[in-house]
């Protein structure tokens, strides 16, 4: 398999155009030089060359696809629809001139989803690996799915992704209360983490009843959910069955973490995905079969669905 074909289903890079958005905003989420200031936490510093698409693919050289996601934890998809549509329109616009290796996922309003603006931009070229220009898919925020009614509130906007083949990347959404006075590691390894669990467990509960046939990605291990499936099942909750369309990516975690991943769903559902530039790619050391199964053949299969 060449070089090329891998892929890394979650990274960050701002388009210039959204960056702009960010500036013109008046109230958070907005930026004020290269400083980030959100609702919730701390102002941020970040660093231009992290944004800088020639930079980025000297870091990845060999990767033949990066997708990148909007940061949910600004909070973009929960503001009013006025405020997110320049921004949401910034992302979108900014994704589709970006040059090779990058694609993006789509986000949506969630407030007042424009299902008919998103089915639009989903369809608009083939899915991540295929083709020229489009989308891979939908990223949605994992605190929207944190309980069974929560997935239930966004089932329109699932199926849609359903309908158009198109897969979901479940990422962390913004913090509910101020994290001010915590260490910067908190958010991510706390409240991040905290989101992912829930919204696995509410899929575990609700998800395929709803949407039969959606491939779904879940960021960072899920939070590693998946490694409680003995207690899920000791408290009541009976048998997690393994599904090949429901992956989990392997951001900010190493060797320890993916092997104990692979032994509760095997390799079939496990990704890569790096969340770069806030964390880099780890090889979790598992040989060469199940490298290629991350990076090559499984991304492969979430982005596009299963081959005859």
């Amino acid at each position: 398999m060449p070089p090329s074909a891998t892929v890394d289903v979650h990274q960050h890079l701002w388009p210039p155009a959204f960056v702009e958005a960010l500036r013109l905003r008046m109230r958070p989420p907005m930026m004020r030089g290269w400083t980030l200031h959100t609702a919730h936490e701390a102002p941020f510093t970040i660093d231009p060359a992290d944004h800088d698409p020639d930079r980025r693919r000297q870091l990845d050289p060999d990767r033949g696809r990066i997708l990148l996601s909007l940061s949910s934890p600004l909070g973009i998809e929960r503001l009013v629809p006025d405020e997110a549509q320049p921004l949401l329109d910034a992302w979108h616009d900014g994704l589709l001139d970006l040059p090779e290796p990058f694609r993006g996922w789509a986000s949506v309003n969630h407030v007042e989803p424009d299902l008919d603006g998103l089915k639009q931009r989903l369809s608009g070229g083939p899915a991540g690996l295929a083709g020229p220009a489009g989308l891979a898919g939908l990223q949605v925020p994992a605190d929207e799915l944190a309980t069974p009614a929560g997935l239930e509130r966004a089932a329109p906007v699932l199926r849609l992704c359903e309908e158009l083949d198109r897969p979901v990347l479940v990422h962390p959404g913004p913090l509910a209360r101020g994290a001010s006075d915590l260490p910067p590691w908190w958010p991510p390894v706390v409240d991040y983490v905290a989101q992912l669990h829930a919204a696995w467990w509410s899929w575990q509960q609700t998800g395929r009843t709803l949407l039969p046939a959606l491939r779904i990605c879940f960021a960072a291990g899920a939070g590693l959910a998946p490694l409680h499936h003995e207690r899920y099942a000791a408290r009541g909750g009976g048998r997690v069955v393994v599904d090949r369309d429901v992956f989990v990516e392997t951001s900010s975690y190493g060797r320890q973490a993916v092997d104990a991943l692979t032994r509760a769903l095997g390799i079939d559902v496990i990704v890569l995905g790096s969340d770069r530039p806030y964390a880099v790619p780890v090889d979790p050391v598992l040989g060469a079969a199940a490298r290629v199964a991350i990076t090559v053949t499984n991304p492969t299969r979430l982005l596009e669905g299963e081959r005859p």
